[in-house]
């Protein structure tokens, strides 16, 4: 019998409030509309459990300030050498 080692997965607070979130919108939802495989429904309801269970966060009273702050420090920075161009010469 082959062993099954766990997986551990590190993940910033930021990431995990805003994966729980995610998380809890697509349980929300018909999970068969977005994953076809039963399968990966235990290990997503695994990560969200534990994921609710690290974030004491997701039960104050400014949980979505919280959340889009996060959102806002996670999303990719504009290059602005490559957004402005008005009033170059080239």
């Amino acid at each position: 019998m082959v062993e099954d080692p766990e997986i551990i997965i590190k993940l910033t607070s930021d990431e995990a409030l805003v994966l729980s979130d995610w998380l809890e919108q697509v349980q929300m939802t018909d999970l068969s509309l977005l994953v076809d495989d039963a399968a990966v429904w235990a290990p997503l309801h695994r990560i969200a459990g534990t994921l609710d269970k690290s974030l004491p966060g997701i039960f104050a009273a400014d949980y979505a300030e919280r959340l889009e702050a996060a959102r806002r420090r996670l999303r990719p920075v504009p290059d602005s050498d490559t957004t402005d161009h008005k009033g170059s010469d080239a």
